[in-house]
């Protein structure tokens, strides 16, 4: 590699950091901006919120429905009820948030599984990308407050020996229904990307079909897998969090939203703080997929660029 070629990279490797301290300071200053924001709704907006006709556009500016955003952090101090052994509201959150993230992580892995296999099929074969991407595009517009409770009643049936199905597999197959779809999108845009001109080359070789997915089209796909895997994994926690309060399972995040926002009335504080642990929780397994992204980093230059 020449001198000319080698400055870039230099320069690239030595402005990470500075790179990475602007987007934690965007994230901060997003943050702050939208508190802001509310606090300046809740000082100018009228109590009854923003009419039009007998529609209300926006939302009433009452202690009740838009606490202030200071008294919501320092709920999460509080102890969740007023008995003297009770959590804190924030470690009560954060114990239903690892019960979701867990679910949501097996939730995720089948769908990588599922999207990755179909993928592949598509692929290899133009028909089968014919037949099966309108249909896994189309499996999307299903509700999920409507499909939650029959794939708990399925499972509920499914007796093989000693084998009990749970809730919480009921929950992990909703979170893999939702995850499963940005993964198989992004795969097959990745692994059709190589240039003809570099399949051809391994096609004049007579290299094999395994061999040139291994060693062309697999690594040509990270740049497109690795967003599909952080939009998955995001889909697999709001898959959880939405068959959690379908299924009616205990334990999780979902289950203390509802919980919470029946006592939102009394104390609606409170009501914020599963709020907050599930954009946390969001935004952890979308983050998490940033460490298989710097194991990938040698065959993220596109997506770097970007």
């Amino acid at each position: 590699m020449t001198a000319e070629n080698l400055a870039p990279a230099i320069r690239r490797r030595r402005g990470a950091p500075a790179r990475e301290l602007a987007r934690w300071g965007y994230g901060l200053a997003g943050i702050l901006v939208l508190a802001a924001a509310w606090e300046l709704y809740k000082f100018l907006g009228p109590a009854d919120g923003v009419m039009i006709g007998d529609a209300r556009v926006l939302p009433r500016a009452t202690d009740l429905a838009m606490p202030h955003t200071w008294d919501m952090v320092a709920r999460l101090f509080d102890p969740v009820t007023r008995s003297a052994t009770a959590n804190p509201l924030w470690l009560e959150v954060a114990l239903a948030a690892l019960t979701t993230l867990g679910i949501a992580a097996v939730g995720w892995l089948v769908g990588i599984v599922v999207g990755f296999a179909l993928a592949l099929v598509m692929q290899r074969w133009r028909l089968a990308e014919w037949g099966l991407l309108p249909w896994i595009i189309l499996s999307q517009t299903v509700p999920l407050i409507a499909f939650a409770p029959v794939v708990r009643s399925w499972g509920s049936r499914i007796e093989i020996g000693s084998f009990e199905w749970q809730d919480w597999m009921s929950v992990a197959v909703i979170a893999s229904y939702l995850s499963f779809f940005p993964i198989a999108v992004g795969a097959l845009k990745g692994l059709q990307s190589p240039d003809t001109i570099h399949t051809e080359l391994l096609r004049t070789y007579a290299v094999g079909w395994w061999t040139t997915l291994l060693k062309l089209r697999v690594p040509a796909s990270v740049p497109y897998l690795l967003p599909a895997l952080r939009l998955g994994a995001a889909n697999a926690v709001i898959g959880a969090v939405v068959a959690e309060v379908s299924t009616g399972m205990q334990g999780g995040i979902g289950r203390i939203l509802i919980q919470y926002a029946g006592q939102a009335s009394g104390d609606p504080s409170k009501a914020w703080g599963p709020i907050f642990g599930s954009i946390v929780l969001g935004l952890a397994a979308a983050g998490s997929v940033a460490i298989l992204g710097a194991i990938l980093r040698n065959y993220r230059r596109v997506e770097i660029h970007a």
